[in-house]
């Protein structure tokens, strides 16, 4: 049984990929890390020396520290920010425990320089429709909370990203793009390492969508509906971004939690 102040791994995991997902913080000495360079979906590393001067960054949230094996390195970590008033928490057995149970890890290798403000910088043709705000849940949800997104006209994606030092998405020619019948969710996802069944599924959805293959799966013609109607509800692409967040969370839970679920009518009456 966890200490009232560790979260097992299934736990962790039910929230990764939600908007309840705690800060997640790896704390792992360099040469643990250097052994398996990868990281939980959602963390970042941070030297545990220097855990007090995060704690202002990240007041009032949830944390997780999590280490290599959910011993002194994150327990200590997780005490200086709980003096500093912030709800820390580690993760019981570590790196160790969450690669053991087989869920997800992605390798920091494929992951795009961050600014000076440790954020990933993305940029992508500006009105998104499917491939643009889905990677974009893709990317907050799974690699990088805070991660910024630049919408610009399309003649100018890799000026910007050769100016402001971003990573050009869902635009020919670039690494994170269509590759053959699958598109830029697919390849975020693989390249991620993603690749759990709801995700799958998901992703079909979202192929289906993008490519304009509803025979891919049944709910794709509802993700383009509901995605051009977002689109003709909002100018600006950041606040159709945050509107597109809700829909893909929706989405992900039933693709995680739901696909088993009828409604039909009229509803069956249990008879006392």
């Amino acid at each position: 049984m966890p200490s009232p102040t560790e979260i097992t791994v299934a736990q962790l995991s039910r929230l990764i990929g939600t908007p309840k997902v705690p800060v997640l913080i790896d704390v792992c000495l360099d040469e643990d890390f250097n052994d398996d360079p990868r990281l939980i979906p959602g963390a970042f590393r941070y030297p545990f020396q220097e855990m007090a001067s995060l704690a202002s960054t990240i007041a009032g949230k949830r944390v997780v520290v999590i280490c290599h094996k959910g011993q002194k390195l994150s327990q200590g970590a997780a005490a200086i920010l709980r003096d500093h008033g912030i709800a820390a928490e580690t993760l019981e057995g570590g790196k160790v425990a969450w690669r053991k149970a087989g869920e997800p890890m992605i390798p920091v290798a494929a992951l795009p320089k961050r600014n000076a403000d440790g954020r990933t910088v993305w940029v992508t043709r500006q009105r998104p429709k499917i491939d643009r705000v889905a990677c974009p849940w893709l990317i907050r949800r799974f690699v990088d909370p805070n991660a910024q997104f630049l919408f610009v006209s399309p003649a100018e994606v890799l000026n910007v990203a050769d100016r402001f030092e971003a990573t050009p998405f869902d635009v020919e020619g670039v690494f994170w793009s269509h590759r053959g019948e699958h598109c830029s969710f697919d390849v975020m996802m693989d390249e991620f390492a993603l690749v759990t069944e709801p995700l799958q599924r998901l992703a079909l959805i979202v192929r289906g969508a993008d490519t304009n293959r509803h025979d891919l799966a049944p709910e794709s013609a509802g993700l383009l509906a509901a995605s051009l109607g977002l689109s003709r509800m909002y100018r600006d692409d950041l606040e159709q971004l945050e509107a597109g967040m809700l829909l893909y969370d929706s989405f992900y839970r039933w693709a995680r939690d739901a696909v088993d679920e009828r409604h039909d009518w009229p509803p069956s009456l249990k008879r006392s």
